[in-house]
């Protein structure tokens, strides 16, 4: 069995519990409100913003032996390079204030799963930042175009406040196959199990910074639903 499938096979039920949590059920579904949405692209922007400099980070931790993973983390940071951008014209788009969300601070939640990334590359291995690229690509396909269709016609915004969501639903399929190739490469089981066991992490990690939005804004779900 090729070890992308393994990896799959072996994150199952982290994944699962990422998909079943509220706050991205009911973005499927487009029961969010404007307010839950931008604070979701605000949290976004904070992570997104690290994604270069990880992938440049993990290309310089790599061994020799992994020179052919290192060509491929060139390929994804020419991918990767200006997404945060997007998120911050998709705040301006729904009537959020952009330059609050730049010079402003994350989550808990969301520093603690950009700075576990920072130190599995420095302190770990580097291998396992690609479990954070498994849980944020593969979320990504899962759920970007469903919830951007749901929730922009919930909240009858323009198409121009879902740059974010559309482009890696579209772009993370073409992704997912280049990331399998990857990873499907990597023999010694040592790696394989860092992986694993970065990717089991990342999803607990994601997941609470959905589990923090839900807690947050729930209850202006009910509100507004009552009003």
């Amino acid at each position: 069995m090729a070890f992308y499938e393994t990896l799959l096979q072996a994150t199952q039920a982290e994944r699962q519990a990422l998909l079943s949590l509220p706050l991205i059920q009911a973005g499927a579904q487009g029961n969010v409100n404007k307010q839950a949405y931008i604070a979701f692209l605000g949290e976004a922007y904070h992570h997104v913003k690290h994604t270069v400099p990880l992938l440049m980070a993990c290309g310089s931790r790599l061994p020799d032996a992994y020179e052919w993973l290192r060509t491929g983390m060139a390929e994804y940071i020419e991918e990767e390079v200006g997404h945060q951008a997007w998120i911050l014209n998709d705040i301006t788009a729904c009537g959020g204030d952009a330059e609050a969300v730049r010079h402003g601070q994350p989550s808990h939640e969301t520093e603690l799963m950009v700075a576990y990334a920072y130190h599995l590359i420095d302190r770990k291995n580097p291998l396992g930042f690609l479990g954070m690229v498994l849980v944020l690509e593969g979320t990504s396909t899962a759920l970007a175009s469903l919830a951007a269709t749901s929730i922009q016609s919930t909240l009858n915004l323009p198409k121009q406040a879902f740059s974010y969501l559309t482009s890696h639903g579209a772009l993370d399929v073409g992704h997912t196959d280049f990331y399998a190739g990857l990873v499907n490469n990597i023999t010694q089981q040592a790696d394989r199990q860092a992986v694993i066991h970065g990717a089991k992490a990342f999803y607990r990690l994601y997941g609470d910074i959905f589990s923090e939005l839900f807690r947050r804004f729930a209850p202006t779900f009910t509100e507004e639903q009552a009003a």
